[in-house]
């Protein structure tokens, strides 16, 4: 699909942050993106959380929160798409922040975006990612490497897509992913013979959104002053 150069998104990468400052994030670029702000794609990792979206059941939560606490892991539910997923440090997170206005207001076909950006990006490291019918996210054989949970707020995505790079896959065993019994995660770096770094799988994630969704590329985003206040 040829490149839209009128439509162009910007990066933030974040770097390592807890899930709520993530959040708070989010909604203050969802807040700049209704006002007439860019479109984004945020990168980051996550300290170790596991989310429940709205679909989801506390039971695919197979620890207390007390053995939660324990380990270091904090538990929030929160307004996106899906069921229950882990996020922590190795693992790719991204937030795109962008008005479904310019997609014609399909949620089906940007999950759709989402899920062929993954695939694009993993190519570039050489692993063949691909859908499986009725099962949203992307998956290399019978296992799954990335997970999607969208939320919509007036026609702005946000919420996204976490990629496992190279993250303690033990994590996942305090929860059923994506609500899916007996589900099997794996990792870009568990399928390689030579790891890859974030600063590299993110680099590739960029050039794949803006392929995949016809946008041009415009450089790092940077908070007006007033902005960066609110978030401190």
């Amino acid at each position: 699909m040829p490149m839209n150069t009128a439509l162009r998104f910007q990066t933030l990468r974040a770097g390592r942050l807890d899930y709520e400052a993530g959040l708070a994030l989010q909604e203050c670029l969802v807040e700049r993106r209704l006002q007439g702000g860019p479109e984004i794609l945020v990168l980051l990792e996550h300290d170790p959380v596991i989310t429940l979206g709205r679909g989801a059941r506390d039971a695919h939560v197979l620890l207390n929160r007390e053995d939660l606490a324990q380990r270091g892991i904090a538990c929030h539910r929160v307004g996106r798409g899906g069921d229950v997923t882990w996020h922590g440090p190795g693992q790719l997170v991204a937030y795109p922040i962008v008005h479904l206005d310019s997609f014609g207001r399909d949620l089906h076909r940007y999950l759709r975006l989402l899920e062929e950006t993954l695939i694009l990006a993993l190519a570039a490291f050489g692993i063949h990612g691909e859908r499986l019918n009725g099962k949203t996210g992307v998956w290399v054989g019978e296992r799954k490497i990335a997970s999607i949970g969208v939320g919509v707020r007036r026609w702005v995505a946000w919420h996204g897509l976490a990629l496992n790079v190279d993250p303690d896959l033990r994590g996942f065993s305090a929860i059923v992913p994506c609500g899916l019994s007996g589900v099997a995660m794996t990792s870009l770096n568990a399928l390689r013979a030579l790891p890859v770094s974030l600063a590299e799988v993110e680099d590739a994630l960029i050039h794949a959104f803006a392929a995949t969704f016809s946008l041009s590329y415009a450089g790092d985003y940077e908070f007006p002053p007033e902005t960066e206040a609110r978030l401190a």
